[in-house]
């Protein structure tokens, strides 16, 4: 697999992350062998970045990751570690929490979970309105110092945030949610990204399986997948009105040879050799679908088709609840 170096600070991973929440948390039931066959097919395949997060599964998520990276070679993966996530016996949300004596704490827990002795990449979930970012990355930069994490990153924050937490300690990435569908880091984030020399992480590039070519009108999310539940995206008239772009998208993908998901995979690789799109596959059959979209080379041509199929902004609903989206840096 080709490579990409997140920022111009970041370490050097293959083009294509592997994000690994669906494993623990939040779209239903879960296959543990599976899910570690699924880790060792993405290593295989030239996959080296890995995103998980302490609250994935209430620290399930990073003991899944331990056990599947067992005896591999330390140098051979890029773990992405976020913290600051509260949840409850529920396994609902609290407020974040991203003190800096918090902020010790977390790494120290992430650290003994997944068995290694450092993080690679050591980033907020969001932010935390009652600490200012500079001190949660002060703490992040004393890790950093201590050799307890390689590099800084940040996650779901706005373009002001990105500077501040920069001017503390440098950012290899931003992590943020970014498809055909889900745009709104164009307008400023993604320009002050690089005008800072800070990379970008895409998590979210199928929309949650909506733009993957997999869901229909007629499926109903099951139990414990929150897409029923915290994605307006699927509710109501919002998912016809969605998957007839994804059956625009469709005779496009037929047109160059590809599927739905490897072309909506590539479209996110081909805006900037400076983002690193990651799949949330909790299959070896949906991985082997995803890997080979890096690959796909998109004429100007191509891109105009794909977004006259999809325009900017053609997608209705937002893509959390509203309160929810009012905690975040940026919109849709």
């Amino acid at each position: 697999m080709q490579t990409r170096r997140l920022g111009s600070t970041g370490p050097q991973v293959g083009a294509l992350g592997l994000g690994a929440m669906g494993m623990s948390d939040f779209y239903g039931v879960t296959d543990r062998a599976e899910s570690i066959r699924t880790v060792h097919a993405a290593l295989d395949g030239g996959v080296t970045l890995i995103d998980t997060g302490d609250f994935y599964g209430m620290g399930h998520n990073e003991l899944l990751l331990a056990e599947a990276l067992r005896g591999r070679d330390r140098d051979s993966y890029v773990l992405s570690v976020k913290f600051g996530a509260l949840r409850g016996v529920d396994h609902g949300f609290g407020p974040a929490d991203h003190r800096p004596e918090a902020v010790r704490n977390f790494a120290a827990y992430s650290l003994r979970r997944l068995g290694v002795d450092h993080l690679d990449i050591y980033r907020p979930a969001g932010s935390d309105p009652a600490v200012p970012i500079e001190e949660t990355m002060g703490a992040v930069k004393e890790l950093i110092d201590a050799g307890y994490v390689r590099h800084a990153g940040l996650s779901e924050v706005g373009a002001e945030t990105v500077r501040r937490a920069h001017a503390v300690t440098p950012i290899a990435d931003l992590q943020i949610e970014y498809s055909l569908i889900t745009r709104a880091v164009e307008a400023e984030v993604l320009p002050a990204l690089r005008e800072l020399g800070v990379g970008l992480t895409a998590y979210g590039v199928l929309s949650r399986g909506l733009i993957s070519g997999h869901w229909n009108p007629d499926r109903t999310a099951a139990p414990g997948d929150v897409r029923g539940v915290l994605s307006p995206r699927f509710q109501g008239g919002n998912i016809t009105h969605n998957l007839a772009l994804v059956e625009a998208l469709r005779q496009v993908a037929a047109a160059k040879g590809c599927t739905v998901a490897q072309l909506a995979i590539a479209w996110v690789a081909a805006q900037g050799a400076d983002i690193v799109p990651l799949v949330g596959a909790r299959s070896r059959e949906r991985l082997a679908e995803a890997l080979p979209a890096v690959d796909i080379t998109l004429s100007a041509d191509d891109v105009a088709a794909i977004e006259t199929a999809v325009p900017k902004g053609s997608a209705r609903g937002d893509r959390y609840p509203a309160a929810m989206m009012a905690r975040l840096g940026v919109g849709n």
